[in-house]
């Protein structure tokens, strides 16, 4: 009932952002009364007057950001890279922040800008996947809307029929001003080259210039020009994939994509839902390592795995013929055979001869009791102390026990040892006789 007399006075959510928005769309049909009257150039002529206005707003930003990544460049000492390091990241957060302010200013003509040009081109042929078409949409009020809440970075849901492959270009182009490249990220390769097509007439219009991640291949010049036009349409797994491809390159310069900036999903529930239950996975070769420390492991550990195959052999053979003699009202015999079941299935799930003997009546319960047992006293520990390490399959992980350490490094007990550095950092943080950076370089050799 409260719910209902707040929605009495104050309205509905939708209704409160509509009434916010109501203005600017009366701001938008203000500015695209005065463009009416321009000449096709003139009109044109709005982008290269728009990034104007960004650049004279960015400036000193900009400035301020080339000359600390040049002074990075130039510095060798850590503690001065550092900071540099931050104050490039505060300036590129202002830069960004005073980006949005303009681009927020400049909506209402950006977007009356977008819509004359849509009513330039009426009529006009187009071709779209190589079928003959004629340009025929100019935006409604719906879509304007949808286009500033896109803006905002909030999600349009539109009903089938009211265009939303439309709603998308004003959004676009106007954040596209900025100059440091726009994704619009659809869910098949299909919609991304049809758009790009479709959509691309009024950018090319407006003298944008649009690239299709799907009509080149992963890591070429092509690809990077694609990334490096003002507009680019992808799928999201081109985008995932080329993401990926970037951070294995072993030159920055072999890198396809720019730093990431403003993007557009179509079909987010299907992107950020449905296909991202499906995880992007990417390899390459692994070579041989031929260092030292591998080659010395390597042999160790294939022998670890070979004494601990035996030892899960004896452990099983011996349970199967505990458990043979052993009368029924034995409790204690089967008790330990369950035990060293336990502790071979614990060293090797997998072991034939251990998963056969667990299918034979009663054995698989017991084993279970027994683990039961040990959880309850705490002392499973103790049956891993059996092996020289456990497996936990659910975790994917592998506990090397003491003897297992004893194994792998016989003459040095903490070779596998974590150390806890937390008490030499701060004894470094606490010498008064060393400079910050001094503290600083310090830090970092220890963390090495």
């Amino acid at each position: 009932m409260l719910k209902n007399v707040v929605t009495q006075i104050l309205g509905t959510r939708f209704a409160r952002e509509m009434k916010r928005l109501r203005p600017v769309i009366g701001q938008i049909k203000e500015q695209e009364a005065r463009l009416a009257d321009f000449s096709e150039d003139e009109l044109k002529a709005q982008t290269e007057k728009f990034r104007g206005v960004i650049r004279d707003r960015t400036a000193e930003h900009e400035a301020a950001l080339a000359s600390l990544r040049e002074e990075r460049r130039h510095t060798e000492n850590p503690g001065k890279r550092a900071d540099l390091t931050q104050q490039i990241a505060a300036t590129e957060k202002a830069l960004n922040e005073t980006i949005q302010t303009v681009l927020d200013e400049l909506l209402p003509e950006v977007y009356a800008t977008v819509r004359e040009a849509c009513r330039r081109l009426m009529g006009r042929p187009i071709e779209v996947m190589g079928n003959d078409m004629v340009w025929d949409m100019v935006p409604y009020d719906v879509q304007l809307i949808g286009g500033i809440v896109l803006h905002q970075g909030k999600i349009a849901e539109m009903a089938t029929g009211e265009g939303k492959t439309l709603v998308a270009t004003m959004p676009i182009y106007l954040n596209a001003l900025a100059g440091k490249g726009v994704h619009l990220v659809t869910v098949n390769d299909y919609l991304a080259r049809r758009d790009s097509q479709w959509m691309g007439t009024v950018f090319e219009y407006l003298g944008l210039s649009v690239g299709t991640l799907d009509d080149t291949q992963p890591g070429t010049e092509e690809r990077r020009a694609a990334y490096n036009a003002d507009v680019t349409y992808g799928t999201n797994n081109e985008f995932g994939f080329d993401y990926l491809r970037d951070n294995m390159v072993i030159d920055l310069a072999q890198r396809v994509q720019r730093p990431h900036y403003y993007a557009i999903i179509d079909e987010v529930d299907s992107v950020l839902i449905d296909e991202a239950r499906t995880p992007l996975i990417i390899s390459g070769p692994a070579g041989r390592d031929e260092r030292d420390v591998y080659r010395k492991y390597n042999a160790q550990v294939a022998s670890m795995a070979r004494k601990q195959a035996q030892i899960v052999n004896t452990l099983v053979a011996e349970a199967i013929e505990e458990l043979e003699e052993a009368a029924p009202e034995d409790q204690e015999t089967r008790w330990h055979a369950g035990l060293k079941l336990l502790a071979a299935r614990r060293g090797a799930p997998k072991n034939k001869r251990l998963l056969r003997i667990l299918t034979e009546t009663g054995v698989k319960q017991q084993v279970q009791r027994v683990e039961a047992d040990m959880m309850r006293d705490k002392r499973l520990p103790e049956v891993d102390e059996m092996l020289l390490y456990s497996m936990d399959e659910k975790g994917h992980t592998i506990q090397i026990s003491d003897q297992g350490l004893d194994v792998l490094s016989p003459n040095d007990a903490n070779a596998f040892v974590v150390p806890d550095i937390s008490e030499d950092v701060k004894k470094i943080e606490d010498d008064e006789a060393l400079t910050v950076d001094e503290k600083r370089a310090k830090i970092e050799e220890l963390e090495r």
